[in-house]
């Protein structure tokens, strides 16, 4: 039987389990906790983890995976709230520094030696963009020390930093939160028992649960407030998660919650397997979460935990508690702490594919490496006698000397490429200010470059190009702004020709390139810039605060654009936003008429519009390829990443007066799609532009803005 330092699983990912033992008769049923190894929670465990890595392998098929960190949010309330509460029954308190070195010597060895991987990993520029190194740096800083969550929770709502690819840690942000809980429960729990000593006449236990459930009641109310006015940082601050847990605290505290009867159990056991598998599959990216939708993976998980009847075969507990199940429970911690690193790294491993092949060799070493981790480092530090016959502080000091190692190893990654960091960031601005002839889109519209080579030549390099953004953030509006900030860039002169900026990133990635227009052509260039909110009358799908922001945010735009001198407008926009059907057809006529009624705000007061059709939209970073393959083998099909209907063409031509830009010729032929133009190198994610690429195509640009302010001038 394993000890308690066994049974105490900690974090989303598997720690071993938790058994029941069956209390004195002479002891009431109240006092009685579930002890040690309970076989159908570790079972929980192997849904909750094979529900995060599938998502993670096959976002569209199990697009409601992630909702198996919520699982284990409440398997680990149930499971540490029983240690604690046994404990603090039995000797009146909780021995904080044992039982916080245990979780050290439970949590951290696994931990700290993928985090140890992933700063390796980032020192070498063939597995990590180098573009990609200061983000990675922090967030292994952020993970080692346990406040990822808060790091993503401040960073979220950027939209500029979420255009990329996630960084080999960011799975690190539930780790994080959990061991926040680690550390406040048993203070909370402490404190509860004290005021019942103190004030209600011993009634520890009561007092316990009287404080679990108010602040988890609290807690859930702050989570759906918070998802509906905040719902990017939401999702990973501590407090919007503690009810989980408090679900998890009360199954373990409140013994009628707990169900022994057959038909009760096996009912209750099933249907919280079927709630869980609905969420799994049928939630997505656009289902306001956390807020109250978390209620049906965390009653589901709770109402599996509940059913402890395990008299046949055919109840979920019996299930849950066969041979494969267990041993993927058993292995779930370092799975989950494998397989997100080695999904972003293998991409960029030479040779090797996104073949469904690649992908299913791939959770195969997945489950290997979690099996040698379970095997050689977790079970064996976990006793280590040279810690465990040592005061509790001999394991924390040493868990921060652990820490602080990996810490350094990420500082040098950073150290010894960050020369090539700067070197790279000097060549981008040399090539902005003097590119090479018939570079980029020029080698595809201008006919005197019909000759031009530049053979396997790509600037910026692969590596990095995803620094190579417009440098005006204060330009752009977050996701949950609805302030309708404006920049005046350009010329100086009161009298110049004044051109309006609006939409979304797309719109935004034009900024440096239309500025230096601006500055060129003696114009003025007003902007108005926003994350995923393009300019437009239709309302967006998407829920809560965002959309909410974005329609102010338009709404506050048009009275100014209605109090500004403007001369002719250019609008771009992501041509796969998700726009609201309602009163439509379709979303794409939705879409449509949106477009159509906004431009006709300016349009009716004789200012010319100018748009273009948007760029393709790839699936992942066409960079990831480039970095380890020739530029023949990262095409893409040009009816997978471009939008073939994109509802700005159909706009602009429902009006006179709006000039319709199609540069679908430049980055594609008839069938296939190119990441490479003329030697530039077009993206600097999946779908955004690098301004070196957007600067090719300036002449044509500026072509159009001159024809437009020269038909619309007096």
């Amino acid at each position: 039987m394993p000890s308690a330092d066994h049974d105490l699983g900690p974090q989303n990912l598997g720690r071993p389990a938790v058994t029941v033992t069956r209390e004195p008769r002479d002891r009431s049923p109240e006092h009685a906790e579930p002890s040690r190894f309970l076989p159908h929670v570790q079972g929980l465990r192997a849904i909750a983890v094979m529900a995060v890595v599938l998502y993670h392998f096959w976002p569209a098929r199990f697009s409601g995976g992630y909702v198996g960190v919520d699982i284990f949010f409440v398997i680990s309330g149930f499971l540490i709230t029983s240690h604690l509460m046994r404990e603090l029954s039995a000797t009146g308190t909780v021995r904080l520094g044992q039982f916080w070195a245990r979780r050290a010597r439970r949590l951290l060895p696994a931990s700290l030696l993928v985090l140890l991987f992933c700063a390796v990993v980032a020192m070498s520029p063939y597995l990590t963009p180098t573009s990609a190194l200061p983000n990675e740096v922090r967030e292994i800083l952020a993970s080692t020390f346990y406040v990822e969550n808060w790091f993503l929770a401040l960073n979220s709502a950027d939209y500029l930093n979420h255009s990329g690819d996630p960084t080999t840690v960011q799975h690190y942000w539930s780790l994080s939160l959990e061991e926040q809980f680690y550390v406040m429960w048993p203070l909370l729990m402490l404190l509860a028992a004290w005021i019942g000593v103190k004030w209600f006449r011993g009634a520890r236990r009561r007092a316990v649960i009287s404080t679990l459930a108010v602040v988890s009641v609290i807690s859930f109310v702050f989570c759906v407030v918070f998802t509906i006015t905040n719902p990017a940082p939401a999702y990973f601050v501590t407090f919007g998660r503690m009810w989980q847990f408090g679900v998890g605290a009360m199954i373990a505290l409140v013994p009628m919650l707990r169900v022994r009867n057959a038909i009760g159990s096996f009912v209750l056991g099933w249907a919280g397997i079927a709630v869980l598998v609905y969420t799994i599959f049928q939630f997505d990216g656009q289902t306001p979460f956390p807020g109250y939708m978390a209620l049906l993976p965390t009653l589901g998980a709770a109402a599996v935990i509940a059913a402890s009847n395990a008299d046949r075969w055919w109840y979920p507990t019996r299930l849950l508690s066969l041979r494969p199940a267990q041993f993927v429970g058993d292995i779930s911690y370092s799975l989950y702490l494998w397989h997100w690193p080695l999904i972003i790294i293998a991409p960029s491993v030479p040779f090797w594919g996104l073949t469904i092949y690649h992908r299913l060799a791939l959770l195969g070493l997945c489950f290997l490496l979690a099996w040698l981790t379970k095997r050689f480092v977790e079970d064996p530090v976990r006793g280590w006698k040279v810690l465990t016959s040592r005061p509790a502080r001999a394991t924390l000091w040493s868990s921060l000397g652990a820490m602080i190692v990996v810490a350094l190893v990420a500082a040098t990654a950073w150290f010894v490429n960050a020369p090539a960091y700067n070197a790279g960031f000097r060549a981008i601005q040399q090539l902005q200010e003097d590119p090479p002839p018939c570079f980029g889109a020029a080698s595809i519209l201008d006919p005197d470059c019909a000759t031009a080579d530049f053979g396997d030549e790509i600037l910026p390099a692969p590596g990095f190009a995803g620094i190579d953004r417009p440098q005006m953030g204060d330009c752009f509006v977050q996701l949950t702004d609805a302030r309708p900030v404006s920049c005046t860039l350009g010329s100086d002169d009161p009298d110049a020709p004044r051109v309006a900026l609006i939409g979304d990133s797309h719109a935004y990635q034009l900024i440096s390139t239309f500025d230096r227009i601006a500055q060129e052509e003696g114009w003025q260039l007003v902007t108005w810039l926003k994350g995923a909110c393009p300019w437009s009358t239709t309302p967006l799908a998407t829920p809560g605060a965002f959309g909410e922001a974005c329609t102010q945010w338009r709404e506050a735009v048009t009275a100014e654009l209605a109090r500004a001198d403007v001369d002719a407008v250019f609008t771009a926009a992501i041509a796969t936003t998700p726009y609201s059907s309602a009163g439509y057809d379709s979303s794409y006529d939705a879409a449509v008429a949106g477009y159509v009624e906004a431009w006709d705000e300016v349009l009716d007061r004789g200012i010319p519009v100018i748009t273009v059709v948007d760029n393709p939209v790839w699936e992942t970073d066409p960079n990831k390829c480039l970095r380890t393959r020739a530029q023949s083998e990262c095409v893409g099909a040009r009816a997978d990443v471009l939008v073939a209907d994109d509802p700005l063409r159909e706009a602009a031509s429902q009006r006179e007066g709006v000039t319709l830009l199609d540069f679908t010729d430049v980055f594609c032929d008839g069938e296939m799609c190119q990441p490479v133009v003329g030697g530039a190198n077009v993206y600097r994610d999946q779908d955004h532009l690098t301004v070196t690429f957007a600067d090719t195509l300036a002449p044509w640009y500026a072509q159009a803005l001159r024809e437009s302010l020269a038909g619309a001038a007096p």
